[in-house]
């Protein structure tokens, strides 16, 4: 036993020598310089260009082909073979040289919200789900818990310890210790605990009982960030694809962050359907009073926010607008003049499904075109399969890269 995990443990090292190889290219530096130039607002070389298989890596990284048994090892594994593929791939994909933990919080009530949030799962493999809400009458709300986080030092620190000793030669091992980068999403909580149909009936039938969840998860998250702002060890948030950036704001005068030197991402996919007031009296309207306690925000997911721009544009620190297929480009770049970045998100299905790909470099094309003299990103999520084109996100990654120089 102890044989077999010390080959695991040298499997998991093998894979970090390779990656903190690569942290330490030329290409991984332009792909940092790049992300913060454009995040800036200043000019890059080009475009960024990233993709998020999501999905898809039951396909690119298959578990069978894992070699580790023990479930941290494995974990790890699994997160250095991710970046690996990455590589290969060749999109923009940060190779930070350092690794994080994240710190351990414990959560009271354990369940979160003091109910419990069911799901109805499909009997067959990918099949879709539905919500089973605990939140059915309104005597239910009655039961709500605003929930607490307590830091577990403790378990932290082992982890910790126990990172270094497996990882610390050969790479930094740091503490990542908050703000979750998606705090002011509240719209996927109120669906959790309520259900998506009901919600948003009640906007309409009964508009309190909709307010009254919305401050309870706002008050739920506020509370979640007093926790971190007070406790002085907030580490910035500014190192991940989409978000990497310079430095956020200054750091207080004893060396701490705040939420200030911070990124936080929201949507309101939840409200796609909603009208523009509907969405900012039931949605917008509550975010805002989180947003305005980060230094930068990204805003937008896959929802059309074509007729919402005015509000999104109200949102103070704003940065990066996210422009999704269903938002489209033209409505965009009708009111987002070069104080924004846009993120241009891709249509997934209209990536992986066509058997020929001069569609998707026809799109491309006419997408930079429009975007030339825009500071932008170039974005493909949600992917949930590859239908049989293994080779898509390779192909997709390389017209998109050398469209973005060609119209740099």
């Amino acid at each position: 036993m102890k044989n077999s995990l010390q080959h695991e443990r040298q499997i998991v090292r093998s894979l970090v020598e390779k990656v903190a190889e690569y942290s330490s290219e030329t290409e991984n530096q332009r792909i940092i310089q790049r992300w913060k130039d454009v995040n800036a607002l200043r000019k890059p070389d080009r475009a960024p260009v990233w993709c998020r298989p999501v999905g898809c890596w039951k396909e690119l990284l298959p578990q069978e082909i894992l070699q580790c048994k023990n479930p941290w090892l494995r974990s790890l594994e699994y997160k250095f073979r991710q970046l690996l593929i990455k590589r290969y791939i060749g999109d923009d994909e940060p190779i930070m040289p350092y690794f994080e933990v994240n710190a351990v919080f414990d959560a009271k009530p354990s369940n979160i919200w003091g109910v419990e949030v069911g799901k109805h799962k499909s009997t067959s493999d990918g099949g879709a789900w539905a919500y089973d809400p605990p939140l059915k009458i309104e005597t239910d709300f009655d039961k709500l818990i605003l929930p607490k986080y307590i830091y577990n030092k403790v378990a932290t620190a082992r982890l910790m310890e126990q990172t270094n000793e497996l990882l610390g030669d050969i790479m930094e091992v740091r503490l990542q210790y908050g703000p979750d980068f998606d705090s002011a999403t509240m719209g996927t909580a109120a669906a959790d605990l309520r259900g998506l149909e009901q919600i948003m009936m009640d906007m309409i039938a009964e508009p309190k009982l909709m307010h009254r969840l919305a401050s309870y998860l706002l008050e739920a998250q506020q509370t979640k960030l007093d926790m971190w702002e007070k406790s002085g060890m907030i580490t910035p948030n500014n190192n991940m694809p989409m978000l990497l950036s310079d430095p956020v704001g200054q750091r207080r005068a004893d060396g701490t962050y705040t939420l200030s030197n911070c990124w936080c991402a929201a949507n309101s996919q939840e409200f796609d359907q909603v009208s523009p007031a509907m969405w900012e009296e039931f949605c917008l309207n509550y975010q805002k009073k989180i947003l305005k306690r980060f230094g930068y925000v990204c805003y937008g997911c896959c929802e059309n926010l074509a007729k919402k721009i005015d509000g999104v544009l109200s949102i103070p620190n704003l940065r990066i607008l996210v422009c999704s297929a269903w938002t489209g480009l033209d409505a965009v770049l009708e009111r987002v003049n070069k104080d924004y970045c846009i993120m241009w998100r891709q249509k997934a299905s209209d990536v992986v499904f066509p058997d020929n790909i001069k569609k998707v470099r026809q799109d491309l094309e006419e997408g930079f075109k429009k975007l030339k003299g825009q500071y932008f990103q170039v974005v493909l999520r949600e992917l949930q399969t590859l239908c049989g084109h293994q080779d898509r996100l390779h192909a997709w990654t390389a017209i998109a890269k050398e469209l973005a120089a060609k119209y740099s």
